[in-house]
């Protein structure tokens, strides 16, 4: 007897070529997962064989294949107008009499299990080849949401069965080599979750732009969840990470829209606006983004492999749901040993900015389009703009050198599709479509960070392929084997880039900024939030537009510097990830929001008030102890306990000592669950008194950079005598010597973290030379120099 309905906890992964992907999933979870305490809602599906009965019973089947057969590789208006005659072929037969008993029958058993009459359901396609490890089919077919009644269900089956032959549908399956009559549409009946009351979104279990596994990546917005899917939205990001099942980043997304229930049949869904109060918070609170990632990490131990999971939180009840889950197609499957570089050689004006996709470079004029009646105009080769993509849109997607949208984050449909062709995508610009002009040409680069930029012209770029595997972590001996090897680690301020470059050949962080961090993510004066209630309106409206999220002005500095070094210390956990306290100037300090209150005019900022000295100084010594309590909750709450610390610019024995008694009142006990206390060399004091600074902390850093400023006398800001500013310099390479020879004597680390061994192989040798224990590089010269090293 044929099999045309069966119930989700019938269902199992081995029924693929039954129920699809999507229901296979379903069923899987809910009779594995479903115990391990996963609430999954329950329902039913149509079989791959109800699909067939359906086209045998209207006899449309035959015709069907007939037309796309004829259809062949030829695409363009044919596809049109075959995909156009195919589904009004399907939505215009009728179900078989027994096949619309069976549908009804378990509609209505399924609206008793609820105790709700007409229960509301979503109505989702799951074709018998989709979601497999290899293809996503990110969207080729259709779902209907908040679907109630016998006669709304069986219209909203019979279009799912009429979305395999959409456009984009068929010219998929051509692209990716299947057989259209071997693939089939079962249709999954689920009790919706009233998430247009609260909150959806979509989870990954793996860092779909790096390919870094131990992360939960957690989007989250308003409403229903298909607007985060289809990119309507730009969401709320979280990052979670896996071994300390710590969240490590908090990004508020715009949520500009929330699609919600309507009492129109017709149209059971609709969008509307936000509240602008609620566009400012967070869509989560923090043990729902754990509880949510806790469950991903059970449903990829399950399948033994990333993945792309749909959630939803039910605001009537307020509990978490899943209703989806999928393997994730593109990093996963990627050759993680092969590192690509797209490296820009040319400058030019940035024209807009967003969140990138993927790690390419490309460029291309510009082609707005406005809807799908425009697509057959566009070209190979442009850069598509427009407002969201939308599945239909597949076709084109692939002829773009480049795709930019208006909303959507790193899980809506352009983001997904674009990493799966390799296109470089910009997400989330906010305004793309109404400050580029069509016929622009323009460059994209998704090469430089999370910050995805776009600019005017056609900029020069390369491209650069490295074999991982053939690189060690460490730089060879220079001389035959007598000298230590030396240990290469890296400089970053960008804390998107951490989860990158940990794929490196390297031995952690030698160098963590905090100012990138500050300027970039938090924006505002650490004084101006701890006055902010003795700020003028117009300083305090500016950092309300910042802070919306946080009633606590000065966690909200707190828990962004956190999430920053958190970033860079799990994507080198247990690597040491050494973070050096913030050494701004009085000028750069100034140009934050509210800075210009609490900073003085200095002549010389270079060799003013900076560094060590701010630390104790009661002017700003409220500031410092916001940077120490982040650095305490990354080590004590997150458990990242490969963060050390390190003071820059410290003048004397008595500001060392001053800065130690500081991090002690603030909870960061020097040795106490194993942190230790760098300090910066680059005052030739710190080398004349090496012995004595040494006895206070657990290690130098040599700051080539500043180092080099001071023994020579000269403004490193000052072009007048920038010519002079050589590091290789017979002086500074005599200080550099001794304080690491004094290292050695006193048993402690040494490293260097300034630019001269990321420019000058011969510096690297000879600082290897002389036994330094690590070097800091820039990552760009991390392979090149790592490489020279070897060579012995």
């Amino acid at each position: 007897m044929n099999q045309y309905i069966l119930k989700f906890s019938q269902v199992t992964i081995q029924d693929l070529a039954k129920v699809g992907g999507k229901n296979a999933s379903l069923g899987e979870m809910i009779r594995k997962l479903k115990p391990k305490g996963i609430t999954i809602p329950d329902g039913f599906c149509t079989t791959a064989e109800a699909f067939k009965y359906f086209l045998e019973y209207n006899k449309i089947r035959v015709d069907i294949s007939n037309i796309l057969l004829k259809l062949g590789k030829n695409k363009g208006r044919d596809l049109e107008s075959a995909g156009k005659k195919i589904r009004q072929m399907v939505v215009t037969g009728k179900f078989p009499a027994d096949l619309e008993k069976q549908i009804i029958n378990s509609y209505q058993e399924l609206s008793i299990q609820y105790r709700v009459a007409n229960v509301d359901v979503a109505v989702r396609s799951s074709a018998t080849a989709e979601d497999l490890p290899t293809a996503s089919f990110a969207g080729q077919q259709e779902s209907y949401l908040n679907i109630k009644g016998n006669k709304e269900l069986l219209k909203a089956i019979k279009l799912c069965f009429a979305s395999l032959y959409t456009d984009r549908a068929i010219s998929y399956r051509i692209d990716q080599g299947f057989k259209h009559d071997k693939v089939y549409l079962s249709v999954g009946i689920q009790k919706m979750i009233r998430s247009d009351l609260a909150s959806a979104g979509v989870i990954f279990t793996i860092d779909t732009e790096s390919g870094f596994k131990d992360l939960v990546i957690v989007n989250s917005s308003y409403g229903l969840g298909e607007n985060v899917v289809k990119g309507r939205v730009t969401p709320d990001e979280f990052f979670v990470y896996k071994p300390k099942m710590a969240i490590i980043k908090k990004e508020l997304g715009s949520k500009k829209q929330k699609l919600i229930y309507t009492t129109d049949l017709a149209k059971p869904t609709k969008n509307i606006l936000v509240k602008d109060k609620d566009r400012k918070q967070f869509s989560l609170a923090d043990k729902e983004i754990l509880q949510l990632a806790k469950w991903a990490l059970v449903i990829e131990k399950h399948y033994k492999r990333p993945m792309d999971i749909e959630w939803a939180k039910d605001g009537q009840t307020n509990k978490l749901y899943i209703v989806q889950a999928r393997p994730e197609t593109v990093r996963s499957a990627a050759n993680l040993n092969i590192l690509e570089q797209h490296i820009l050689t040319g400058k030019g004006k940035v024209l807009i900015t967003g969140e990138s996709i993927g790690q390419k470079i490309s460029a291309g004029k510009v082609h707005i389009i406005k809807n799908v009646k425009e697509l057959s105009k566009f070209q190979a080769g442009e850069v598509l703009v427009t407002e969201m993509t939308d599945p239909d849109w597949e076709p084109v997607m692939k002829k773009a050198s480049a795709i930019i949208t208006d909303s959507g984050g790193r899980t809506c449909h352009a983001a997904i599709v674009s990493r799966e062709l390799g296109v470089a995508a910009i997400v989330g610009t906010k305004n793309a479509s109404k400050i580029l002009k069509s016929g622009q040409p323009v460059t994209v680069s998704c090469a430089e960070g999370e910050i995805g930029k776009v600019y005017q012209g056609i900029l020069p770029y390369k491209i650069r392929k490295t074999n991982l595997k053939s690189i060690s972590a460490r730089g060879g001996s220079a001389s035959g084997g007598k000298q230590p090897k030396v240990a290469i680690m890296m400089n970053l301020g960008d804390p998107t880039q951490g989860f990158k470059y940990s794929f490196l050949p390297n031995s952690g962080v030698g160098l963590a900024r905090l100012e990138f961090i500050i300027t970039t993510y938090i924006k505002i004066h650490p004084l101006a939030l701890t006055n902010y209630h003795k700020l003028s309106t117009n300083l305090r409206n500016k950092v309300d537009e910042l802070t919306s999220a946080y009633p606590n002005k000065t966690q909200f500095y707190v828990d962004q510097l956190a999430y920053g070094i958190a970033q860079i210390a799990a994507a080198f956990y247990p690597k040491d990830v050494i973070v050096r306290f913030s050494d701004f100037k009085t000028n750069e300090y100034a140009n934050l929001i509210g800075g210009e209150l609490y900073e003085p005019k200095e002549s010389n900022p270079m060799i003013g008030w900076r560094g060590a000295s701010r630390y104790y100084d009661p002017k700003f010594k409220p500031a410092f102890d916001l940077e120490c309590r982040a650095i305490k909750k990354v080590r004590n709450e997150m458990g990242l306990t490969n963060v050390k610390v390190m003071i820059p610019f410290c003048r004397t024995l008595t500001e060392a000592k001053k800065v130690i008694q500081i991090l002690k009142q603030n909870g960061l006990v020097q040795g106490k669950n194993g942190l230790q206390v760098y300090m910066m060399v680059e005052i030739p004091a710190n080398v004349i008194l090496a012995n004595e600074f040494a006895d206070i902390f657990d290690g130098f850093s040599i700051g080539s950079n500043d180092l080099t400023q001071l023994t020579l006398g000269l403004d490193r800001d000052s072009e007048l005598i920038s010519n002079i500013a050589d590091e290789r310099n017979e002086a500074v390479i005599k200080l550099i010597k001794q304080a690491i020879k004094i290292a050695k004597q006193k048993k402690i680390k040494i490293g260097i973290c300034g630019q001269a061994p990321s420019d000058f192989p011969a510096y690297a040798r000879f600082l290897m030379k002389e036994g330094i224990d690590s070097m800091s590089l820039n990552p760009d010269t991390v392979i090149k120099t790592t490489l020279d090293l070897n060579k012995g």
